[in-house]
């Protein structure tokens, strides 16, 4: 059973910084693109970032130059550094992680979230 836990959520002011962490557990495969998400009230759930095996990253643009996302493999674990933190970046945030199994076949694991919320 692959468990996703997220950590590092709660409430900041608007200009500070959180880091979140999601430690990925029970894969008999190996975890290809780990990334975080968030859905806001009334929202569908949006890329944040995403990382790859190898280091690649992609960002949202909204979070470009605030946010880094950065994983430690040998922990399978995945970290979303968050500054310069503004009121439309609460919401709650999902880690995400993909695994390639026999024949490529891929799986995708979720997170159970994290609420982020900004005070202005």
């Amino acid at each position: 059973q692959v468990q996703l836990v997220e950590s590092g959520g709660g409430l900041v002011q608007a200009g500070g910084s959180l880091r979140l962490s999601c430690a990925v557990s029970g894969s008999r495969f190996s975890i290809d693109a780990m990334g975080w998400y968030r859905q806001a009230p009334g929202n569908q759930r949006d890329l944040v970032a995403t990382i790859a095996s190898a280091g690649r990253t992609n960002y949202a643009d909204s979070v470009k130059g605030r946010f880094t996302i950065s994983r430690d493999n040998a922990k399978n674990t995945v970290y979303l550094q968050m500054n310069s933190l503004k009121s439309e970046d609460t919401a709650v945030y999902f880690c995400n992680a993909v695994t390639i199994g026999p024949f490529g076949i891929a799986s995708n694991y979720w997170g159970q979230g994290t609420q982020v919320t900004v005070s202005s």
